[in-house]
Order: structure tokens, then sequence, then C-alpha cells
């Protein structure tokens, strides 16, 4: 009896164990906060607060951030930064570690009192984003990138933003990867200014090979199939592209 009772706990144990290691491991999605500043004339004032005061307050809290400018000049210049949290949790409790940072608050005083009168910006704008499931976790570009690209699709309703990340999901980033369209975050916007939307970066060694990477990603044969899809019909209707250059004190 005792052996029977001992074999039937052996097979339970077996059981258990099998399923466990057949069970997909979780991987906790990253919540993305880009902020995307417009200045007002030169941006060398803002560059050293951002650089010397602010990057510093979220990196003592364990936070990298990139930071980026206009790869092509426009008529306003503007600053990109992007902030990477391991979950939403943190991002909440990162934002009152900041605020509440005695090093920060009085190493920022000089700014703050010198563009008070005189704004550094006239505005910025959050996405606040969180990770897509093929790409939970950011990727790191190569020390060889001079530029990147930040997109932003914006869909005409919330089904349709679902299929469009659906469709990055289940097939375009992986095409992405064949062709060269290096990834380094994609992100659902939770709050913005845009909404639905998603928003991702990639990178490249320069101009011309983004070029080329998506000349191959407009000719290859699993995007061609992808796109004629009826499920992913009219996901996307207002795309928005901008390039970026990485500034010097950018971490990614």
């Amino acid at each position: 009896m005792r052996s029977r009772i001992f074999a039937l706990v052996y097979l339970f144990i077996a059981l258990f164990t099998i399923d466990m290691a057949a069970a997909p491991v979780a991987t906790e999605k990253q919540i993305y906060e880009w902020r995307i500043y417009t200045l007002n004339g030169d941006g060398k004032i803002l560059d050293r607060f951002f650089e010397e005061t602010l990057i510093p307050a979220y990196n003592r809290q364990n936070i990298s951030t990139g930071a980026f400018t206009l790869y092509k000049k426009e008529d306003k210049e503007k600053r990109f930064l992007l902030f990477v949290y391991p979950n939403l949790e943190t991002y909440q409790k990162v934002r009152n570690a900041v605020r509440n940072d005695e090093t920060f608050r009085k190493e920022a005083l000089s700014f703050f009192n010198e563009t008070a009168p005189n704004p550094a910006y006239s505005e910025y704008t959050t996405f606040l984003c969180e990770a897509f499931d093929k790409i939970p976790v950011m990727r790191m570009p190569d020390n060889e990138r001079t530029l990147f690209e930040f997109r932003l699709y914006h869909s005409p309703n919330e089904d349709a933003n679902q299929r469009k990340i659906k469709m990055f999901n289940t097939g375009e980033i992986d095409i992405f990867d064949k062709v060269g369209i290096n990834s380094v975050c994609y992100g659902e916007i939770m709050a913005g200014s845009s909404m639905p939307a998603l928003i991702y970066l990639t990178w490249y060694k320069d101009e011309d090979t983004r070029n080329e990477a998506w000349k191959k990603f407009g000719a290859h044969p699993d995007w061609d199939a992808m796109k004629k899809k009826t499920e992913y019909s009219n996901t996307a209707t207002n795309n928005q592209s901008i390039l970026l250059s990485p500034l010097p004190y950018s971490q990614f």
C-alpha cells in the first residue's frame, strides 16, 4: 500500500514538473516614456540640463535614458527623450522620486530660474507606451549607430490599432530582422496626444543603409503576402516618420 502511495506521489511530481517546463516563461513588458521638446532657439542650455541634471537624477533611480535631436533640421529644433522603465509601477515611483530628489532640486534650480523668464522650450509632448509582446524588452543598438528612426502609426479606431500591433507581433518585426531594419523598441500608446496609435524606434549605421533596408522590406515576399491580408487592411492610416541623431550624452 505504501509503495503504491509513493508511486502516485512520484507520478504527480513528474507530471507537475513537465507542465511547469512546458509553460511559457512570463516576461514583464517594459514601459516607455517619450518626451518631445519643441525648443525656443539654441538648445545648448536644455542639453546641459538634460546631461548634467535630469538624466543623472533618473540614473540614480536605475532608469536609462536615450536622447536624440532631429537628423534633418526643421523650422523648430526638437529634443526627443526616451525613458525606459521595467513596469508601470516603477514609472510611478520614479516620477515621484525624481521630483523629491534633493540633489536634483538643488542642481536644477539655476536652470529653472534662468529659463523661467526666457523659456528654453515652448512645450513638450509626452507619450506613455507599453512594450509589444514580440519585444517586451528593448534591444540595445550597436555603438556604430548614427541614425535612428522614430515612427508614430495612428489608427482609425482601437480595433485597427490592435490589428496593427498584431501585424508587428506575428511577422512584420521578423521581416525587419531579415532586411536590416534594426529594432530598438515598440510600444502601444497608453496615454498621449495621439491615440489610438503606436510608436517604434529603429537604428541604422547611416542613411544609406537605412534607405537600402527599407527598399528590401518593400520588395520582400513575406511583406507582400502580409499586407494583402484582409485582417490587416486600414490598420494604420496616418503614419509619421522622423529621422533622429543620437546626442553625445544619449545612453542608447
